[in-house]
This record gives structure tokens, C-alpha cells and sequence, in this order.
């Protein structure tokens, strides 16, 4: 007998059960099918940006998170530039995210993903609509008017089942059933570059990198690589490291002196014990759509890309974390169809921009950089233009910030886009993150934010706020009233009314209501 759901996930890494986890908390009743019984050990996707934190903490989840990490509280998270190797006299830090709180909810954090997944599983596991079926992959995949339709398979045994729902979401990774079913086609640079992950133990490399401040991530810009990074990572403190850089295109696990390509790049001798020795291709790819009928795409399924900056985790939380409020709304009656395109049309420009500008850009200015100046030909003229990489390193971090003034869902300025580039501000504006504010009740804003939309009512009329509450009735559309006086923190918002998304994003902002509420409303709850 087929089993009905009104989301299947197929995928049950991070992002798949983080969607699960979105959706059950609204109770929406969904599966997840991942063929991996438990999470795989290899560290990737470490670090956990302020935003991916604010997720924990909605997901109830969040002091958990921090109790399963390895590096001691307080541990410095961020990373240092060397040129050559991370011997040289030439490196910096740069000023990363880790400095920009004040315009978060939370603190960011660093552990291993499958440390994340545990935390993940844990939280998933508590809620009743979710159902896991973990050892099971997806065969087939179809949709018509009416739904979608997925044949499971046991991984090691005799077991197939079918699957029914209302939607399904590909977050199976790059090499997505989901996507490639549905002919979803990707774009993206391919720099034709393979390249070596090494999972390694070595307590002589942390001991030699005492001559550098402790951070989380060292990176070597070596001239010979083309602007490709060779970079370490720690897992803990004192001992476990991971390893990216660029191998010869014929290296196996049997055949490459993977110590010395560690030494080289550290500047030093040092023992190691090798866990894992794994590769991959330096490319980006980013999912044409990231909806086709009634199934979507997130993560990995979406976008592919080097493991640079800590993009890749964070923006396939960001992905469910805004398509799960917005299929809860179409599956509870409210939210129109044009909600559900909004998810492409917001998402996908982000991640666009993210791998083209900024981590396949960054390795082309990095590689123009290194063929113009040397250390060895012109010292001064070399010096000079460290500093000049040094500030850029810096500005990215305070320019990267994702937005939807664009959305057909959002009142955003005319002719606006979805874009990365903007700039981390406190005042409240239509398509961006809301900035935490502290409340006149000592709360933060964020302790008061409801599940579904939010009007933040400062100084604000009853009936001003009564209309908007009455046609957010009307409509059906969930809308919690947060009222206050416009003093203290909250005039950095410079904005008497905030209408706030389910997912932390500002949908419209003023200081007088519209003069339309109800095609307000509409608009924002993708109602034709």
C-alpha cells in the first residue's frame, strides 16, 4: 500500500533533515529517504555562519549545537593568509564574519557537518510529522497535476516501497536523482582542476603553526597554483586536521607523496597519520531552476561549488530554510503559487553571484595577483599590493550580504535585484535580514518573532494595527503583532512598521500603512 506524505525529501544529509526539521515544527507531515544509516565522518562544511545559528535557534536547537562542538569555548574562528607557504613572512588576518554580530541574533559557530547531522537527526527524531527512512535511496520519480510519486529502494536488502505527496525536494547532493530527473540543467566556471581532500592527525604541524595566531583555517596562496588555495583546517585543537589543495590530474591515493604536498605547503617537516585521502573537481555549478512542477532543489542539488569560505552548508540551510515556510503556506491554504516560484526566483540569483563573484572570481583575481607581483622581483611594489589583498579579503566579508530587494514577494525599491552584494545595516529595509533590536521589555525582537509573518508596530495606531489584522484574517495569512514604543534600540530600525517574512526577512517597511493592506498581503503571501 503506498504511503502519502505532503512533502517527500529525498536527501538526509544536513540540509534534508534541516528541512524536515522546518517543516515538522509546522506541522507538515513529511519523510526523508537518505541510503546512509548515519552521517559520514569527513569534516566538511565546518563553519557555521551567525545566520545559520539563527536557524539553530528557531529549530530549538541551538545549545545543543554548541555543546557538540570540538574546539574549546571561545576558540578564535577565522583564518589566516600566507603567501608562498605558512612559513612566510607575508600573511595576514583578515576580518571575517566572525566580527559582524551585532547584526545577528547569534554568535557563529565551528564544528564538523557530521557533528551538525547529529544534532540535526536528534532534533528530527522529536518531532511527530517527520518520518526518517535511513538505509533506503530513491529509484523513480514522478509528478502530475495532482502530486508526485517516489519508488524506494533498501540499500542492503529486498525492500521497495512507493512514496505519494503533494511535493518533493531534491537535497541529494551534487549528483542529484531529483535535478537529473526532471532535466534540470546547471551552468557555472569548471577550472578543470582536480583537487585532493586529506584527512590527517598531526600534533608537530600544530606545534609549528605556534609562530602564527591561532585560527581555524590557514590558507597558502602559492604562485605556482594559479590563484587555487592550498589550505588546512582544524578539526580540533592540537590534533586533527582536514587538507585541500590541487593535485595532478593522474594522482591516485597510490602514486602522490601526499606528505610532502602537506610540508610543502606548511614550510616544514612534519609526521602525519592520514585517516582519509579523497578528490574532487574545482568547479562551480549552480541548478538553472530550482523548481520544476512540484519538486525542488536545495543544497547541493542546486549548487555545487570549492569549498571556500564556508558557502556551501550555510547556503543550502539558508535554501530550506526559505522554502519550508513557504510549501507549509501553500499546503496550509494560504500561500499561492507564485510563493512557491518566489523560492527560485530569491534563492538562486544569491547563489549565482556567490560562486561566479565571489569564490570563482576571488581565485582569478587571486591568480592575476600573483602572476603581477612577487616578493623576489620587486619587494615594495609586492608590499604594497599584499596590503591592497589584504583590505579586499576584508571588504568581501562586509559587502557579502544576501538579499531579495528583487522578490516579486517583497516591496522592494523599483527595478531592484536579489543580489549578494549590499551592505550589513541595522536599519529595517524591504528584502533584507532583520537586525536584532532589544525591546522595551528587555527581550531581544527575535525572542518575539512568530512562526508565520510578524508586524512590528512601534508608536503604531490600533487602527492601523487592527486593519492589518483583520485582513491578514481575511486571507488566512498567520500574523503575530509585536507592539512597542519607537525609542532606544528600536530607532535603528527607522521604521515604525516592519512587516517581518517567516524567515527572518523584511517584507515592507513605514511609518503610515499602505494604502492598500490587502494587496499588501496579497503580494507578500504570493496571492493572484
Amino acid at each position: 500500500m503506498d504511503q502519502r506524505y505532503q512533502v517527500i525529501i529525498v536527501g538526509g544529509g544536513p540540509v534534508g533533515v534541516a528541512l524536515a526539521v522546518e517543516l515538522g515544527q509546522r506541522d507538515i507531515s513529511c519523510v526523508v529517504v537518505e541510503r546512509h544509516m548515519t552521517p559520514q565522518r569527513i569534516p566538511k562544511g565546518q563553519n557555521l555562519t551567525h545566520r545559520s545559528l539563527e536557524h539553530f535557534y528557531f529549530w530549538e536547537a541551538v545549545d545543543e549545537l554548541r555543546a557538540a562542538r570540538l574546539l574549546p569555548t571561545g576558540y578564535p574562528i577565522g583564518g589566516i593568509t600566507a603567501y608562498g607557504d605558512l612559513m612566510s613572512d607575508h600573511w595576514y588576518v583578515p576580518v571575517g564574519r566572525e566580527s559582524y554580530g551585532d547584526y545577528f541574533f547569534q554568535a557563529n559557530e565551528r564544528l564538523p557537518q557530521y557533528l551538525t547531522e547529529e544534532v540535526l537527526r536528534a532534533r528530527m527524531a522529536e518531532l511527530h510529522s517527520v518520518t526518517s527512512m535511513f538505509g533506503w535511496s530513491a529509484e523513480a520519480i514522478e509528478q502530475d497535476d495532482h502530486g508526485v510519486r517516489v519508488t524506494i529502494s533498501e540499500e542492503n536488502g529486498p525492500g521497495r516501497q512507493a512514496l505519494e505527496a503533494d511535493y518533493v525536494v531534491g537535497c541529494d547532493g551534487a549528483r542529484s536523482t531529483v535535478r537529473e530527473r526532471f532535466g534540470i540543467q546547471r551552468e557555472g566556471t569548471d577550472f578543470d582542476q582536480k583537487m585532493a581532500l586529506l584527512v590527517f592527525r598531526s600534533r608537530e604541524l600544530h606545534e609549528g603553526l605556534k609562530r602564527l595566531p591561532e585560527r581555524t583555517v590557514y590558507r597558502a596562496l602559492s604562485p605556482d597554483l594559479k590563484g587555487v588555495w592550498q589550505f588546512f583546517g582544524r578539526i580540533d585543537v592540537g590534533e586533527g586536521w582536514f587538507f585541500h589543495a590541487p593535485v595532478p590530474r593522474d594522482a591516485t591515493t597510490e602514486n602522490y607523496d601526499f606528505h610532502g604536498l602537506l610540508q610543502r605547503a606548511a614550510g616544514f617537516d612534519f609526521t602525519v597519520e592520514f585517516d582519509h585521502i579523497g578528490f574532487w573537481e574545482l568547479r562551480v555549478a549552480v541548478a538553472n531552476t530550482y523548481r520544476h512542477g512540484r519538486a525542488f532543489i536545495a543544497g547541493d542539488a542546486a549548487h555545487s561549488h570549492p569549498p571556500y569560505g564556508a558557502y556551501g552548508l550555510n547556503s543550502g540551510l539558508e535554501d530550506v530554510t526559505n522554502l519550508g515556510w513557504k510549501l507549509a503556506a501553500a499546503l496550509n491554504g494560504w500561500g499561492g503559487d507564485a510563493l512557491l516560484n518566489s523560492y527560485s526566483e530569491e534563492r538562486r540569483p544569491i547563489f549565482w553571484e556567490t560562486g561566479e563573484d565571489v569564490i570563482a572570481g576571488g581565485i582569478k583575481e587571486d591568480r592575476t595577483f600573483l602572476e603581477k607581483y612577487s616578493p623576489d622581483r620587486n619587494l615594495e611594489e609586492f608590499e604594497q599590493a599584499w596590503k591592497q589583498v589584504e583590505e579586499a579579503d576584508t571588504a568581501v566579508h562586509r559587502t557579502y550580504e544576501p538579499h531579495y530587494e528583487g522578490s516579486s514577494v517583497v516591496m522592494g525599491p523599483p527595478d531592484s535585484v536579489c543580489s549578494i552584494h549590499g551592505s550589513l545595516t541595522l536599519v529595517a529595509t524591504a528584502g533584507h535580514h532583520l537586525a536584532p533590536q532589544r525591546l522595551s521589555s528587555g527581550h531581544n525582537v527575535y525572542e518575539e518573532l512568530g512562526a508565520g509573518f510578524t508586524l512590528l508596530a512601534f508608536d503604531a495606531e490600533d487602527s492601523t494595527v487592527k486593519a492589518f489584522e483583520e485582513t491578514a484574517g481575511a486571507l488566512n495569512v498567520p500574523l503575530k503583532v509585536v507592539r512597542d514604543t519607537f525609542e532606544g534600540d528600536r530607532r535603528e530600525f527607522e521604521s515604525r512598521l516592519i512587516l517581518v517574512r517567516p524567515d527572518q526577512y523584511v517584507a515592507w517597511t513605514g511609518d503610515t500603512p499602505p494604502d492598500g493592506i490587502t494587496g499588501l498581503i496579497r503580494k507578500v503571501a504570493g496571492i493572484t
